[in-house]
């Protein structure tokens, strides 16, 4: 089968369309024919083994998983033994790594069936970024109807689902974004939206119950001056890719957990990990048309590099997707 891969860190450029062999499919997992995937900026770490840091855990001289992709949508080819939830035609979505390939095998609790109201493209570009933006607003920021919430980076691809899970919610919103994605913003329930170049949501006086940090560019001072005295800081990493670094966005995580023990606010880093129960919850919403994928590009698989290549520095606005 087909397949982006890579054995050297580097730019969009080491990435090459290879022959691979087919993946084996053990008694728990399911083998998906892959329709679509979609490009996170989880992507363009791996390849780059950015920052520095994590490659302790990547690899240090070369990428331990060699093809790229995380999130997926497509139909069952193949199901283990041990499989009973899945058969061969079912269309599904979910996370595992290598999804731009043909194939993918992935455990069936990490897949769910695909959201009868999205097309694979859409479907795809679902899980890793939903999951995150579900988890930052739910579990950690316990978002709940009447809380007025920020978000930072609310035009990106965690952003723009954040934007309509915390409206799904009850939440009063706030998108921080360029003024060319404002009207995107307006679009997807935000009640209010700061073009970041105009106006610092830091200093402008507003107090917010949860602040969700996608992009990373404040000091921890400063994101708590946009708190209210109770409010909830929720650090999600984010940025593009400025030339490589030792630390990266892991230096304000790291200041986070650290403050976090001596501060009156809830200063929280969130780790997203993959969920089945989480999958279902981003279908139901997607079903119920609370939540709607908005795709910025799309790519053929042997494109994904120029796919990659534009996400890490163009400030790509909500998802890029790869189709195979």
């Amino acid at each position: 089968m087909k397949a982006i891969a890579h054995d050297r860190y580097g730019s969009p450029d080491v990435l090459e369309l290879r022959e691979v062999d087919m993946p084996t499919v053990a008694d728990h997992e399911v083998l998906v024919r892959v329709h679509a995937a979609s490009v996170n900026a989880r992507d363009w770490h791996l390849m780059r083994g950015d920052p520095y840091l994590a490659r302790l855990a990547l690899g240090l001289s070369g990428p331990k998983t060699k093809i790229r992709g995380t999130d997926f949508a497509g139909r069952v080819e193949a199901v283990g033994k041990a499989v009973r939830r899945f058969r061969p035609g079912d269309e599904v979505f979910g996370e595992v790594d290598g999804a731009f390939a043909e194939y993918v095998c992935a455990r069936d609790d990490v897949l769910e069936p695909k959201p009868a109201a999205l097309s694979f493209e859409q479907a795809a570009a679902l899980p890793l970024a939903g999951n995150t933006a579900l988890m930052g607003l739910r579990d950690l920021g316990q978002v709940a109807s009447g809380h007025e919430v920020l978000i930072n980076g609310a035009s990106g691809g965690v952003g723009t689902f954040a934007v309509q899970i915390a409206k799904a919610f009850g939440a009063e919103v706030t998108g921080v974004c360029s003024a060319r994605n404002a009207e995107l913003v307006r679009s997807l329930g935000a009640d209010h939206v700061v073009d970041y170049a105009r106006e610092d949501f830091t200093r402008n006086g507003r107090r917010y119950d949860v602040v969700f940090d996608l992009v990373g560019n404040h000091s921890l001072a400063e994101f708590r001056r946009a708190l209210k005295p109770t409010g909830t800081l929720v650090l999600s990493g984010g940025g593009v890719f400025e030339g490589g670094s030792v630390v990266g966005p892991m230096a304000l995580l790291i200041k986070g957990q650290v403050m976090s023990r001596f501060a009156r606010h809830r200063l929280l880093v969130l780790t997203a990990t993959p969920s089945r129960e989480n999958l279902a919850t981003l279908r139901e919403l997607a079903d119920s048309k609370k939540l709607t994928p908005v795709i910025d590009r799309t790519y053929p698989l042997s494109e994904a590099p120029e796919a990659i290549r534009y996400l890490e520095g163009e400030h790509a606005r909500s998802k890029v997707v790869i189709t195979v």
